[in-house]
């Protein structure tokens, strides 16, 4: 169909604005590198989040997130252990002196600037502050170090540093009520967030349907073709070759042009990022999950509805389009715009995997990697531009460009839609557990390329690649997430785990086997011509 042709150019397109596996994205964003900082007795507490909860004159109030400073005393991990106490303003404000009364005990707010963060909290303990709430003079948080010539360092009181929001917040409270206190705790993170279970269940998933899909739809074309070839063995329509069909293959030129297009689009995205913009891909998103949805429903219920599936009309602009695709459509299309309208809402996580799921199984389906040479160009490329824009960008832009919009830092949302995700279920900071597209979208076309080669070369499970290669994937995919905890939750991209794991299980059997010159160059196992059959069985018959 060209229909499908154009649709999926425009899937492949959308979907080169990749987003990778980041981090969950947790209240207040800690933008200091601490790399270099010194450490030294005094100044080496690790940095950590710490909960600000606020009662306004006895009545719970909102809750804020902070990070704990390198020195101080180390802040209470359970919610149990943390003490109430009361939240007094400091006067001076910036507490470069000594305050004017005495604290006795309590929590003092201060602001930053005028002098260093050891002297506040040195002169807060000295006024009798049980702790230093330190409001930061921007929206983000820092991590508050020590500078290389300090030695005032016996700091017993914890210190907090605050975005500049939530300072604002606290004065409204101080200045609207008789009495506000706060209680300061840094909850542990889980070690395994049973959201990275399902997410790695959603992403192999995903692989597992969409391989089977193409390897059924590749089955259909090969036998179509066979039939042809008994029939006419020397006119053969071109339009009904095996493989086609309206599927696109890659080329190696595309693969790796890939690269370098992609690397386009995430500058483009990354300088040029907003809410309008983000709008822009929420609408994109929209179109190719529409498509997506409707698809995969129009091929399920084909199945059962056979005859209005065969049933065409023709349309205006779209040409010919069964029923059955006119009768799903509308559905489709407000699922697509019920998410885009409710995408703020805590539950639109489940809209946006069930159109991004939908998305990339289509895209499958319909782009498909040739043979193993280009799959491994392709794999290759996206490697090192996984690598690149996650950890050497940083070099360049002073940032990772890549986690900066997959997380939206810029836009003031939640960050591009062209991702899956699920919230963090029992982390006490919240966020989101999230994977790109194009970390299951890039492997996947191997992973589907080796079991269509397995159902036309007649191999078993176990003889073929698909059975390894899905291993391979979903064993690289949880390297992802064992380094992502192990790093603690920095950004990690999964393709520099998966590519490996994948490429190397597939080109190590291929070699060990005796058929990677076959995967390799042609992508097709050798098949006797069916009218070749057919002439033997006829000169068998003679000879009897």
């Amino acid at each position: 169909m060209d229909s499908q042709r154009v649709w999926s150019f425009v899937f492949v397109s959308a979907l080169i604005l990749l987003a990778y596996t980041t981090p969950s994205v947790t209240a207040g964003d800690i933008v200091h590198d601490d790399e270099n900082a010194p450490k030294k007795p005094g100044c080496e507490n690790d940095f950590v989040l710490v909960k600000v909860q606020t009662w306004v004159d006895g009545i719970e109030a909102s809750e804020f997130v902070g990070v704990g400073a390198r020195f101080g005393r180390t802040i209470v991990s359970k919610e149990k252990n943390a003490n109430r106490t009361r939240l007094t303003l400091a006067d001076p404000r910036d507490c470069c002196s000594a305050p004017k009364n005495k604290l006795a005990g309590d929590v003092i707010m201060v602001d930053r600037g005028k002098c260093r963060f050891t002297r506040k909290a040195n002169i807060a303990e000295a006024a009798g502050a049980s702790a230093v709430l330190i409001i930061n003079n921007q929206k983000e948080l820092y991590k508050m170090v020590c500078e290389k010539d300090e030695t005032d360092l016996n700091i017993h009181i914890p210190a907090v540093m605050l975005p500049q929001d939530a300072g604002l917040s606290l004065e409204r409270m101080l200045l609207n009520s008789s009495s506000v206190s706060v209680q300061l705790y840094s909850p542990l993170r889980p070690v395994v967030d049973i959201a990275e279970v399902f997410l790695w269940l959603m992403a192999v998933g995903t692989i597992l349907c969409a391989s089977y899909w193409s390897a059924w739809s590749a089955r259909e074309a090969a036998i179509e073709y066979d039939k042809l070839l008994k029939d006419a063995a020397d006119d053969i329509p071109s339009d009904k070759a095996f493989g086609g069909g309206g599927v696109v293959d890659i080329s190696t030129t595309s693969a790796i042009l890939f690269v370098f297009i992609a690397s386009c689009f995430l500058v483009i995205l990354y300088k040029l990022m907003s809410l309008l913009l983000i709008d822009l891909l929420v609408v994109l998103f929209c179109i190719g999950g529409t498509e997506g949805l409707q698809t995969c429903l129009v091929a399920l219920l084909s199945r059962w509805f056979k005859h209005t599936a065969e049933s065409y009309i023709k349309l205006p602009i779209l040409g010919a389009v069964s029923y059955l695709t006119l009768a799903v459509s509308p559905f489709c299309i407000a699922f697509s715009v019920l998410w885009a309208f409710y995408r703020s809402f805590s539950f639109a996580w489940i809209g946006q995997d069930i159109l991004g799921i939908a998305l990339i199984i289509t895209v499958l389906q319909i782009v498909r990697v040739p043979n193993l040479k280009v799959g491994t160009v392709l794999l290759g490329c996206a490697f090192l531009y996984d690598i690149f824009w996650v950890f050497v960008s940083k070099k360049v832009f002073h940032e990772s460009v890549m986690i900066v919009v997959a997380r939206g830092d810029r836009s003031g949302e939640d960050g591009i839609p062209m991702l899956l995700k699920i919230p963090r279920m029992f982390d006490p900071w919240g966020g989101y557990s999230i994977i790109g597209f194009g970390d299951i979208l890039l492997p996947g076309l191997v992973v589907a390329f080796s079991l269509r080669y397995d159902w036309l070369a007649n191999k078993t499970l176990r003889a073929g690649y698909f059975l390894w290669a899905m291993l391979a994937y979903g064993l690289g995919l949880l390297v992802t997430y064992v380094a992502l905890n192990l790093m603690d939750g920095h950004g990690q991209p999964a393709l520099l785990y998966i590519v490996p794991f994948t490429l190397g299980t597939f080109l190590t059997l291929g070699k060990k086997r005796g058929d990677l010159g076959i995967l390799w160059n042609s992508g097709d196992p050798e098949r006797p011509c069916p009218h070749i059959r057919l002439q033997q069985s006829l000169d068998l018959d003679e000879d009897k």
